[in-house]
């Protein structure tokens, strides 16, 4: 067999391969696996004449290389090799071609194929190199196109972050310091159904949300975005509390794309000079108030998520004092539904006070990091869901430099 594109430079080092021959004359066949027998690979031939037949050996057990002959009982020429590619591919593709056949071959490997021999002129050598090369530029080939889905993967991840993680829209000179934490469930993987965002309007009052909607995924990170961009919306256009949050429900409800599909949401209006916050909720665990160190829950009225029963409208706002500096932490149950050990044991709200309380540095970043740290440890990658924090500061020393106008 002439070998299309020989070259001289050495085989690539790969020692043992699974192939699959689909030929269906014996004689053919009987040359092929003496033709291994004289070359330095350890190979484990499977030899079917039918194309179906090989198909099937195929889904038993993927092969590394595909030897196909184009004319077969049950099919011939191109189409065979585009079947082939469909079964198995991840399986590296040489046509076995006639004397005769001139463009037989460098058609097959511009329909997908790694590369072609022609019967007759073939060696144990020869056949080495060529399957050696097949199995290896098809190797390239894969791991270029796991680059390409990594590479688009992470600027999906780029985009959805943007849209749950904005940048808070805030005053020259705000009273208000926030920061803020995401972390995917799981290394790699796409940004799920977490969202914040903090907004400050024209008479200083500083607006936040924190949303969680079920489930994890492209849609779920969908809906989150819309959510959160609505809220921002929302609340610019002066809607506030449970009124805000029945125009969020009827937009997840019109947007979601399964209808089990809920959110839980806080929301609350912070304003540091009057001593208040002001806060709804609609399934989500209620804030911590951190002072001096130390954390409590807030007294919310707990209410419905939004989605669940869409028209419930079950919300209910709870105004509490806040002191002249302190610290407000919102948060998504991925912070709190994590392990404490090998045991069944979740962290909760106590736990996470109690994590609180060990802080070095009790504010700002230093303190999500603590939390996030201390809370995914003793969970060991345990319990996988995605983790949301925002933490609004207020008070002598956490004041934020003023921005600059980009």
């Amino acid at each position: 067999m002439n070998h299309a594109e020989p070259g001289p430079a050495p085989a690539p080092a790969i020692r043992s391969v699974r192939v699959l021959l689909i030929e269906d004359d014996p004689g053919d066949a009987l040359l092929v696996e003496e033709y291994f027998a004289d070359s330095t690979l350890t190979v484990e031939l499977h030899w079917v004449q039918r194309l179906t037949d090989g198909l099937a050996e195929a889904a038993r057990a993927t092969p590394d290389c595909v030897l196909l002959d184009l004319h077969l009982p049950d099919a011939t020429g191109i189409g065979a090799v585009r079947r082939v590619q469909e079964a198995c591919p991840a399986a590296a593709v040489i046509v076995l071609t006639g004397l005769a056949e001139d463009s037989a071959g460098p058609e097959a490997v511009a329909s997908g194929a790694q590369d072609y021999l022609v019967k007759g002129s073939v060696s144990g050598e020869l056949l080495d190199r060529a399957v050696r090369y097949a199995v290896h530029r098809k190797q390239a080939e894969q791991t270029a196109t796991q680059l390409r889905v990594n590479q688009h993967r992470a600027q999906e991840n780029q985009r959805l972050e943007r849209g749950l993680l904005p940048v808070p829209m805030l005053s020259d000179d705000p009273q208000v310091l926030p920061t803020s934490c995401y972390l995917p469930g799981r290394e790699g993987a796409l940004l799920a159904g977490d969202f914040l965002d903090v907004v400050e309007t024209a008479d200083g009052t500083v607006h936040a949300v924190i949303g969680d909607v079920s489930g994890h995924g492209p849609d779920e990170a969908a809906i989150g975005v819309c959510l959160r961009i609505a809220w921002r919306t929302l609340v610019l256009g002066g809607h506030r509390d449970a009124g805000l949050l029945a125009l969020m429900e009827r937009i997840l409800v019109a947007e979601r794309t399964y209808t089990a599909m809920f959110a839980t949401v806080a929301t609350l209006r912070l304003d540091p000079a009057a001593g208040s916050a002001d806060i709804t909720l609609a399934g989500h665990d209620a804030p911590l108030l951190i002072a001096k160190g130390q954390a409590t829950p807030v007294e919310a009225r707990p209410g419905i998520a939004l989605g669940l029963l869409p028209g419930t409208d079950d919300w209910h706002t709870t105004r509490i004092a806040l002191p002249a500096a302190g610290a407000l932490l919102l948060h998504t149950d991925g912070l709190t539904e994590g392990h404490t050990g090998p045991g069944p044991e979740r962290l909760g709200t106590d736990g996470l006070i109690s994590v609180i309380g060990s802080a070095p540095e009790p504010h700002g970043q230093a303190l999500i990091d603590h939390l996030t740290a201390v809370s995914r440890r003793m969970d060991a990658g345990r319990h996988l869901d995605d983790i949301a924090v925002l933490l609004l500061t207020w008070g002598a020393g956490h004041r934020l430099p003023p921005q600059r106008t980009p």
